[in-house]
């Protein structure tokens, strides 16, 4: 069986009506990896970098220590066979992931088939040229493996540090997409817009190493940025924080649905989650161990210092339930969530965030291992079983 999920058919549906309607959907996307494989679902990490004080002693990891342990945590992904590695962009003295670009150069000296990616890049505050050639700089060094996901950033601190008005938030963004997909699309380029200085006949360099580099967006939820991303036939980066696993059901429905009106093929659209989470040895344990660090991460390194989001033990334990969003519990509760997620909305990829609140490098580096030779392999082997293919 293909995966299952709505297309334009079944836009305006209730949440249960979507999931009844998607039964009769069955469309397939072919995904390969560097050597032309066809393969049927990939899974990676990511992380932020931040930097939260220990929970016994207090004491702030050392900014080199964070950037050396987040090398280590790529090296260590792709050793175990995981199959994308990402740094997220944060402007502020709590993340070293203010420049991912470089973090991620220096991922690829350490490895040797993981994909790297921004996760994300704040495009609404960046300079469309620079992310190219600094992504395509990474394609060179890494042979190829080279991705970006954009997005508006839910962290608003690089908006004044850049020179930006949050009042154009939105219509930074939509101008920076529109030139950083026409250099990937052409060389020499001629382009004009509102907010930087117009382009003449400029040539952008270097040029990705084989054919192009893939550009994701990242969405949160927003109806409005499934609706563009699918008008444009992007592949889409769900993000889920809490919430109930469905929570994404009217935007992948929206999504698809622009993307059909727009004459884009909807089975060979891409959508991945990407969740927060941690693999332990049982279900009980990778609940202890994720909890305290998690909930220090999200009071200490949110989105407002000093107004973070206080989650109690009963609150966190409710959103690791089958039915909630987060990707945490024993290895065969990440396979059968993240085969949920495939069954509900059609993901061919999920990127999981670990580590989040200042969990010790042992921990984190022994669930990276557990996320690469337990639950991939089944993943894949099961969701090709169900489209009917080679994992």
């Amino acid at each position: 069986m293909a995966a299952r999920y709505p297309d334009a058919v079944c836009a305006g549906k209730s949440s249960a009506g979507i999931s009844a309607c998607a039964d009769k959907l069955l469309p397939t996307v072919r995904i390969t990896d560097d050597l032309g494989t066809e393969m049927a679902f990939e899974i990676g990490i990511m992380t932020f970098g931040e930097i939260t004080a220990d929970l016994t002693t207090g004491a702030l990891p050392s900014p080199r220590q964070r950037v050396r342990e987040t090398i280590e945590q790529a090296k260590v992904a792709d050793e175990v066979g995981l199959d994308v590695f990402g740094v997220g962009e944060h402007h502020r003295s709590d993340f070293v992931g203010s420049a991912p670009a470089i973090l991620l150069a220096a991922a690829a000296e350490q490895t040797k088939r993981i994909r790297l990616t921004s996760s994300v890049t704040v495009l609404s505050s960046e300079d469309p040229v620079r992310v190219w050639e600094q992504f395509a700089t990474i394609d060179l060094l890494s042979a190829g493996r080279a991705e970006i996901i954009a997005g508006r950033g839910s962290y608003t601190e690089s908006f004044p540090l850049f020179g930006y008005d949050l009042s154009d938030y939105a219509d930074l963004f939509r101008e920076n997409l529109d030139l950083l997909l026409k250099i990937r699309e052409q060389n020499p380029l001629t382009w004009k817009g509102r907010f930087r200085a117009p382009l003449v006949d400029a040539d952008i360099a270097p040029r990705a190493d084989g054919a192009t580099i893939p550009i994701w967006v990242g969405v949160g939820g927003s109806p409005a940025s499934a609706v563009s991303t699918g008008r444009l036939g992007l592949p889409m980066a769900l993000a889920l924080l809490l919430g109930p696993i469905t929570f994404h059901e009217q935007t992948v429905a929206l999504y698809r649905e622009s993307a059909a009106k727009a004459g884009h093929d909807v089975d060979a659209l891409r959508i991945s989650i990407n969740a927060h989470g941690y693999v332990g040895r049982t279900s009980q344990e990778a609940r202890d161990v994720m909890y305290p660090y998690f909930a220090k991460g999200m009071a200490d390194n949110n989105h407002q210092r000093g107004k973070g989001l206080l989650l109690p033990r009963a609150a966190f334990d409710a959103q690791s339930s089958p039915g909630a969003g987060l990707l945490v519990g024993s290895s065969q509760e990440i396979i059968d969530k993240l085969l949920a997620y495939h069954e509900l909305y059609g993901v061919s990829r999920a990127i999981m965030q670990m580590g989040f609140g200042g969990l010790p490098q042992k921990e984190h580096l022994e669930a990276i291992e557990r996320l690469g030779t337990e639950v991939a392999p089944v993943v894949r082997r099961e969701v090709a079983a169900r489209e009917g293919r080679a994992a």
